[in-house]
C-alpha cells in the first residue's frame, strides 16, 4: 500500500485537479485585465473578456447532451447487473440506513453554518431579473422526484429526479428478468461504459471551458467572485477538521463504547493520507479493509460496509452539496431560511451525495439535481459554479467520506454484533499477543 502511495501518485492524481485551477486563476486574471465596459444606460460599449464565454458554453452543452442518456446507462446497468448475498440483508440494510442518518446530520450542520456564515454577502450584480422562476413546494418535490407527466419528461435535463427514479426501476426490472445475463444487461453495462469514455473526453476539454467561463464571469460580475469562493472556503477547510475531531469520536463511541475513539484515532490516519494522496474513495478500500481487520472487526461487516461506503457515505459531498446551495443563492440574491428550505436542502444534499455517489460521473448528476431543483431557469450560470466549488472542496471532502467510511463500521458492528464487541475484540488481541 506504501508503496503505491508514492509522489507520483500523488502528482498524477492532483495534476488535473491543479490544472482546472489553474485555468480558473487565468480566467479571473483575464476577466480583471479585460471587464465589460457599460455607457450610463447599461448598455454594453467594450465585451472585455466576456467574448471567451463560448468556451465554456461549448462545454455546457456537451454535458447537457450527455447526462441523460449517462444517469440512465449507469444506474440502470448497475441495478439490473448487482447480486445479492443471503446473508448481507441486515448489515446492508444497517450500513445504508447509517449512511443517510450521517448525510442529513452533516447536511444540516453546514445548513445551520450557512445561515450564521453565508459564503455570498450581496448578489451578484447585472444578472437579469425575473429569471430564477418559482421554487417548487415540499409536496411538489415530493412529486417531481418520482414522476414526470410523461415518458418524453424523462428525457429533459430537467427532469433528473424522475428520470433516476425510472432508471432504478428499469434497471430492477432487467435483474429480476435475469440481470448481466440477459442482451438486456450485457447492453446497459456497455453503453455505462460507453458514456464513461465520452465524458472522460469531454473532460479533456474542461480547463479550457473553465478559463472562458471564469474570464466571462468576473469579466461581468467582478472581483467579488473571488472573495466569495475565498469566503466559502474557510468556512468548508475548518469545518472538516471540527467534524472529524467531533463527529467522528461520537460516533467511534456510540458504536464502540468509551474505549471506541481511542481505537478509532489509532487507525484512521493511513486511510486519511491515503484518501488525501489519491482524492478516491474507492482507492482508499484497500487501507480501510487493513485496518478495520486490525481492530477487529469481523470479516462480513467490512466486507460489506467499506466497498458500499465508498459509493455511499458521503457527509463531506453532503457539506459541499449544501454550500453549493447557499452559495448560488447567494449569487442571485435568494434568502435561505425556512423550515421548507431546510428540508429540501437536506433532502437534496443527502439524495446528490449518498444517493448519486456511486453512479460513475455521480458528481455531475448531483449538480445537474441541485440545478434542476433550485435553479431550473439559471443551469448555464449555476452549473459551472457548482462544478468550480466541487473541484475546490475535493480533498477534504473525499477525505471525511473515505475515513467515515472506517468510523461507521464501528457502528454497523454494534448492531451486528452487539454493543460489547470491541471489547471482545481487544481482548482477543490481547490474548492472541501473549
Amino acid at each position: 500500500m506504501n508503496d503505491r502511495l508514492n509522489k507520483k501518485s500523488v502528482a498524477r492524481n492532483y495534476a488535473f485537479l491543479a490544472v482546472m485551477l489553474g485555468a480558473m486563476v487565468l480566467g479571473c486574471i483575464a476577466g480583471l485585465l479585460f471587464p465589460v465596459t457599460r455607457d450610463a444606460e447599461g448598455a454594453v460599449v467594450q465585451a472585455g473578456a466576456t467574448v471567451l464565454k463560448p468556451l465554456g458554453t461549448v462545454f455546457i452543452n456537451l454535458m447537457f447532451c450527455i447526462v441523460v442518456p449517462m444517469v440512465f446507462a449507469s444506474i440502470s446497468s448497475a441495478v439490473a447487473n448487482m447480486r445479492s448475498r443471503a446473508r448481507a440483508g441486515k448489515i446492508m440494510g444497517i450500513t445504508i440506513g447509517t449512511f443517510v442518518v450521517t448525510g442529513a446530520i452533516a447536511a444540516a450542520i453546514m445548513y445551520l453554518l450557512m445561515r450564521l456564515f453565508p459564503p455570498v454577502l450581496a448578489p451578484w450584480t447585472d444578472i437579469p431579473a425575473g429569471e430564477m422562476g418559482e421554487y417548487a413546494s415540499l409536496s411538489q418535490l415530493l412529486v417531481n422526484f418520482f414522476t414526470a407527466e410523461d415518458f418524453v419528461g424523462l428525457l429533459s435535463r430537467r427532469a433528473m429526479l424522475p428520470l433516476i427514479v425510472f432508471s432504478i426501476l428499469f434497471g430492477f426490472g432487467v435483474n429480476l428478468n435475469g440481470g448481466r445475463e440477459t442482451p438486456v444487461g450485457r447492453f446497459l453495462e456497455d453503453l455505462s461504459a460507453v458514456m464513461l469514455r465520452v465524458v472522460k473526453i469531454v473532460t479533456y476539454y474542461a480547463p479550457i471551458a473553465f478559463f472562458g467561463f471564469f474570464a466571462d464571469l468576473v469579466a461581468t460580475y467582478g472581483s467579488q467572485i473571488t472573495v466569495n469562493y475565498g469566503r466559502a472556503m474557510l468556512v468548508y477547510y475548518p469545518l472538516c477538521a471540527v467534524y472529524v475531531f467531533t463527529a467522528f469520536p461520537l460516533f467511534a463511541w456510540f458504536g464502540g463504547g468509551h474505549r471506541g475513539p481511542a481505537v478509532m484515532f489509532r487507525h484512521i490516519l493511513k486511510p486519511a493520507v491515503v484518501s488525501l494522496g489519491t482524492c478516491s474513495s474507492v482507492a482508499t478500500i484497500p487501507t480501510n479493509m487493513e485496518e478495520a481487520a486490525d481492530t477487529g472487526i469481523s470479516k462480513d461487516v467490512s466486507d460489506m460496509v467499506l466497498p458500499l461506503g465508498a459509493t455511499m457515505h458521503m457527509d463531506g459531498s453532503c457539506f459541499s452539496c449544501v454550500l453549493k446551495i447557499a452559495f448560488v443563492m447567494g449569487v442571485f440574491g435568494v434568502p435561505l431560511e425556512g423550515v421548507g428550505m431546510l428540508l429540501k436542502v437536506v433532502l437534496v444534499a443527502v439524495l446528490s451525495s449518498v444517493g448519486m455517489s456511486g453512479v460513475p460521473g455521480g458528481g455531475y448528476i448531483g449538480e445537474y439535481i441541485i440545478c434542476s431543483i433550485f435553479f431550473p431557469n439559471q443551469m448555464e450560470l449555476a452549473f459551472p459554479i457548482l462544478v468550480t466549488i466541487g473541484n475546490l472542496v475535493d480533498p477534504p471532502a473525499t477525505m471525511i467520506n473515505s475515513a467515515g467510511d472506517y468510523v461507521v463500521s464501528f457502528i454497523v458492528s454494534r448492531f451486528v454484533d452487539g454493543k460489547d464487541w470491541l471489547q471482545k475484540a481487544l481482548a482477543k488481541q490481547a490474548i492472541e499477543r501473549k
